[in-house]
């Protein structure tokens, strides 16, 4: 990602808010053009093609072992929604990263507009010690250390739960990644729009909609096993966004907020 969750060099005076959410936002967005590149590669691919680019250069490591293109439709499948659901968690710790180091800046400058040696070195202790916590602690340190409670720390953690079941458990849902209700819950944001619009017509020009965001459920129980649409994985990487600014604007609660305990 372009953002930065490290403490500004010796050189820097201070550290803008908004170029940082600025930064991660671009950052995101690019991930989320690259998915949609992707899935219209993925969809596209035709057999014939496959069969001539394995064919093309006369010779195969263990030619026995290779795969049809069913097979490899499959394999790509399950490889994408293991990277995708990495990159998803990759931003959200990002985010967190970032979004801590500003709140420790501004507690360390005691909200002041210039970032001094010691301050800055107070900041990068404070960091140090965050970035090497587990992700559920990052959000219990955000809340005991700020009083910044994060949108949506449930659904980053179970998607936490589904990258572990897809890399040690073959992408099925055990009794270790449940809630009390016997679920594994992903929450995402998902656009409504109004008058029954369907996405499709909403990319035509000139047409006006009423559209608002929306909460949507992804329910597992023990022995399903993790699979998520091709929208519901972008409208997830979209719910980073929602997630990230929440977070940005956390901080920047704090910093007007803040008072000296002095």
């Amino acid at each position: 990602m372009t953002a930065n969750p490290n403490p500004p060099s010796d050189n820097s005076k201070q550290v803008s808010l908004q170029q940082i959410a600025q930064q991660f936002m671009v950052g995101l967005q690019q991930h989320f053009d690259m998915l949609a590149y992707s899935l219209a590669s993925r969809h596209s691919v035709r057999e014939e093609d496959y069969v001539r680019y394995a064919k093309a250069p006369l010779i195969m490591p263990v030619a026995s072992r290779h795969q049809n293109f069913e097979q490899m439709q499959a394999y790509a499948g399950d490889l994408m929604l293991r990277q995708v659901i990495g990159d998803i968690l990759n931003l959200s710790v990002t985010a967190l990263n970032n979004a801590h180091f500003l709140l420790a800046l501004v507690k360390a400058t005691h909200a002041k507009n210039e970032v001094s040696k010691d301050s800055q070195e107070i900041a990068q202790r404070s960091q140090k010690k965050f970035i090497s916590a587990q992700l559920d602690e990052k959000f219990n340190l955000l809340e005991q250390d700020y009083g910044v409670l994060c949108e949506m720390e449930d659904s980053i953690t179970s998607l936490s739960f589904c990258m572990h079941a897809l890399v040690k458990q073959g992408g099925q849902v055990r009794s270790a990644q449940l809630d009390s209700n016997g679920e594994l819950v992903v929450e995402y944001k998902a656009v409504r729009l109004s008058g029954g619009v369907d996405a499709v017509e909403a990319v035509k020009p000139k047409q006006s909609l009423n559209a608002k965001l929306s909460e949507q459920r992804k329910v597992f129980r023990q022995g399903d096993f993790i699979a998520f649409s091709d929208t519901e994985l972008q409208l997830i990487l979209v719910s980073v966004a929602a997630f990230a600014d929440s977070l940005f604007q956390s901080v920047d609660s704090y910093a007007k907020n803040y008072k000296s305990p002095n």
